[in-house]
């Protein structure tokens, strides 16, 4: 570190003769015919004792670098600039001297300004030479940069660049008190940092990757000098040219190494050598964004962090502040990304569908009590596209004949999250879940029974034409998928087997209204107009009778974190990116951390859940399940699953949710481009890529088992006994149970020993919830009994063979 020059006089001096030269000097070197006038001198003198002697503080643009969960597997980048500051000891100790000799070669013996650099640049620029002299220093270089980088509007960054006597003043002015208050390293690192390099390269960590794709401090003197060459003109420098090539190589070896030698900096022999290091002709491509993430796996939920950020206002009031901030920030972000479960799922997600079908595998995980969004996997690879190689045309014959293209192989469209175009997917039968809470939060038990037909008339209002019209009425009738499915039912049992006759008038019950609240509650996003009309509206969401069917489109985010919330006892937690943001400084930024409200009561949550065991083949902890939609995922998972399948009308979305404590797992097999496609989804694509994703995620994780409500009268309501009704008359059997609360009716005939049609037995019997419904089976009658030795018999027929 040289000695600082802090004398009076001579600082003084330099002000007074750089206050005197400056008009006439910088005149000189911008405008040559102006410099005899002598009317510069004088402006340039008021001008320089007018200008303040304080830079502003500024920030040169950051590279913020997004990072996996594993907090060093680094996803992407984003930039403005390509520039990440280092330290000057984190440099090779070519780099500085080979920038002084290329730029400044008094830079240690000038206090900013170098007067007779200046005294030069007027000699030389007041004759008829061509080649003009500025007389910048590296200081004043430094300070133009600055001055550029702290502008708060247009017009300050042209002040602070464009070549006018103005300028040229200013930066003296500015030069001379940051030398005051800097060291010459300070400032020679500060300038390493912000000098541009072309390419795409600002700062010299930068200018090493691009060019070497090596750490600064492992510059050579031959690769340093290239470097300090480029920053006096970045494009015509260029070595990926041929003219530029040939500038640098000349400008590198018959200038700055030499340079560096009379310096003593170098030995000639070092020089020589420096002068045979290879000069690159190419550059090493720069990823900016999520189109450049280092595994294209990781596209989607770089897109979505992305998006995650542009919505939030901590960042910015518009959305260019947000994006401003992310590009130039330089903040170290570690995101939820699980880069295992990650690529679990693209690999089960490969295993049953290809990239190039044009139906899309979607699945997305969220982490139950925390909303942190762990995978999001498509069978699509996220990228812009190609016009050499163009996606086909859509699956839609209208969009297909206005010349739209489909999403398929590559897409940057956010199929997964929603956005954008993308305003989600209708999901079917995992929206009964939301008539479930409300129903309990309405004090309806898990027991509660409820008849079902085969086909039920509701109070919903339709239009006649509708095919799921009552014949002759404006009365909505919905039936079971494949027909039947009728008999009674309860929450466990109607979750089980997707009983929609028994959801709907249960929703009837509860109020269409209260159940699409709840799937507000639970973070459902409603992107339809036509749905958001509906949801926003309660006399409008009254009449909304489909709702438990899930008409409403939906993403797999959305219910992979609603399901999740049942898991996480009943807090909502907004879905995130985010574990940590990190400024510069290391500090750590309080956003994108867990966000969480209460969205219902631990004991409807805890319920809500226990019905949602039975779908994927668990087993109730407080009541029968009697099926499964989805057998396989308990015996895949292992641990304690909960879940539910999803159908809509002529199977155009197959979905499956499941869950365990730890990980929620939603997936959809949709159309992206078509929603009324002619296509069967089938749940043997989508349901065992859900179920071993879940299953590979929980591999080795110790089981955990699901919390029982508090109050178990949630679960069991108001038992009452049922009475025993067995061979009374079929009359005084249905007297008994409605003078007991029970409502009645008359079920198919079943094998009794009581004579035939009187009362065999109820369904359900021994105890059900108060005021439920019991079925009275009537005996059927005997069978006469055939003479001995009849094929009838118990013996068998004559063959010994049995029967079948």
């Amino acid at each position: 570190m040289r000695r600082r020059d802090h004398n009076i006089f001579a600082n003084a001096t330099s002000l007074m003769i750089c206050g005197l030269l400056a008009g006439v000097v910088v005149a000189a070197a911008a405008f040559p015919a102006a410099a005899m006038s002598g009317l510069a001198a004088k402006a340039g003198g008021e001008t320089f004792a007018q200008l303040p002697s304080e830079l502003k503080d500024f920030s040169s643009p950051q590279i913020t670098r997004i990072y996996a969960a594993d907090k060093k597997t680094q996803i992407s980048q984003f930039y403005d600039e390509f520039r990440s500051d280092v330290r000057l000891k984190d440099m090779s100790k070519f780099m500085p001297d080979a920038m002084i000799a290329a730029e400044d070669r008094e830079f240690y013996n000038h206090n900013g300004v170098d007067l007779k650099g200046v005294a030069r640049a007027f000699v030389n620029n007041s004759g008829k030479s061509e080649s003009k002299q500025g007389a910048s220093t590296i200081t004043m270089q430094y300070v133009r940069m600055s001055l550029a980088y702290s502008a708060t509007n247009p017009q300050e960054v042209v002040d602070a660049t464009k070549d006018t006597p103005k300028r040229k003043i200013t930066e003296m002015k500015y030069a001379l008190q940051v030398e005051k208050e800097l060291t010459k390293e300070q400032i020679i690192e500060r300038y390493l940092n912000v000098a541009p390099f072309g390419n795409q390269a600002y700062g010299v960590y930068a200018a090493s990757q691009v060019y070497f794709n090596k750490k600064p401090k492992d510059l050579t003197a031959g690769q340093a000098a290239m470097l300090a060459g480029l920053v006096k003109a970045p494009s015509s420098f260029n070595p990926t040219v041929k003219a530029g090539y040939d500038q640098i190589k000349q400008r590198r070896d018959n200038y700055i190494l030499p340079a560096m030698v009379e310096m003593g900096k170098l030995t000639q022999a070092e020089a020589d050598k420096a002068k045979k290091e290879a000069i690159p002709r190419q550059v090493k491509p720069v990823g900016n964004g999520c189109v450049s993430v280092a595994n294209n796996n990781w596209g989607f939920f770089c897109d979505y962090f992305y998006r995650w950020w542009m919505s939030q206002e901590a960042f910015g009031a518009t959305p260019y502040d947000r994006e401003r901030r992310l590009k130039s920030g330089g903040y170290r972000i570690i995101t939820t990304l699980d880069l295992k479960a990650q690529a679990d799922a693209r690999k089960r997600i490969n295993k049953r569908i290809e990239d190039n079908d044009k139906n899309a595998l979607l699945l997305a995980a969220t982490e139950p009590g925390t909303g942190k969004v762990r995978l999001l996997a498509a069978n699509r690879k996220y990228k812009l596209p190609d016009p050499a190689h163009p996606n086909p045309l859509s699956s839609d014959k209208k969009k297909a004949k206005a010349g739209v293209r489909a999403t398929y192989p590559n897409t940057t469209n956010p199929l997964l999250s929603g956005g954008g175009d993308i305003n989600g997917y209708q999901a079917g039968s995992v929206f009964k879940i939301f008539t479930i809470i409300a129903a309990l939060e309405k004090g309806y038990p898990l027991a509660y029974p409820i008849k079902a037909e085969k086909r039920y008339k509701s109070g919903y209002i339709i239009s006649r034409s509708n095919d799921s019209a009552c014949p002759g009425t404006h009365f909505w009738c919905p039936s079971n998928s494949g027909g039947g499915g009728e008999g009674v039912y309860n929450m466990h049992s109607a979750f089980a087997k997707s009983i929609n006759t028994y959801f709907v008038p249960l929703e009837e019950q509860v109020g269409a209204e209260n159940v699409v609240a709840v799937a507000k509650r639970f973070g459902v996003q409603f992107r339809v107009k036509q749905d958001a009309d509906f949801a926003n509206n309660p006399v409008a969401a009254n009449q909304w009778g489909a709702f438990t069917l899930g008409v409403s489109a939906s993403t797999p985010l959305d219910m992979a974190n609603a399901y999740a919330t049942l898991a996480g006892d009943g807090m909502y937690c907004e879905p995130t990116p985010i574990e940590q943001i990190s400024t510069q400084d290391g500090n750590k930024l309080d956003i994108g951390k867990p966000r969480c409200i209460r969205a219902t009561s631990k004991d409807v949550a805890r319920a809500a859940l226990d019905a949602a065991r039975c779908p994927v083949g668990d087993s109730a902890q407080m009541g029968r399940c009697n099926g499964a939609t989805a057998r396989q995922t308990k015996s895949t998972v292992r641990h304690p699953v909960f879940g539910k399948t999803g159908t809509t009308d002529a199977d155009k979305t197959a979905a499956l949710i499941a869950g365990t404590t730890s990980l929620v797992v939603a997936g959809y097999l949709v159309n992206p481009d078509w929603p009324d496609h002619r296509d069967r989804m089938s749940h043997d694509i989508v349901n065992p890529a859900v179920y071993q994703t879940l299953g590979d995620f929980m591999d080795g994780k110790p089981k955990e088992q699901f919390k029982e409500p508090e109050n178990r009268k949630i679960a069991f309501g108001d038992q009452r006994s049922i009475p025993n009704v067995e061979c009374d008359s079929i009359d005084g059997a249905r007297d008994r149970l409605e003078d007991a609360g029970f409502d009645v009716s008359i079920g198919s005939e079943i094998d009794s020993d009581c004579p035939a049609g009187t009362a065999a037995g109820t369904s359900p019997d021994g105890r059900t919830i108060k005021g439920g419904f019991v079925i009275i089976h009537p005996a059927k009658a005997k069978a006469a009994t055939p003479p001995p030795g009849s094929p009838a018999t118990p013996g068998g027929p004559p063959s010994g063979r049995p029967r079948r």
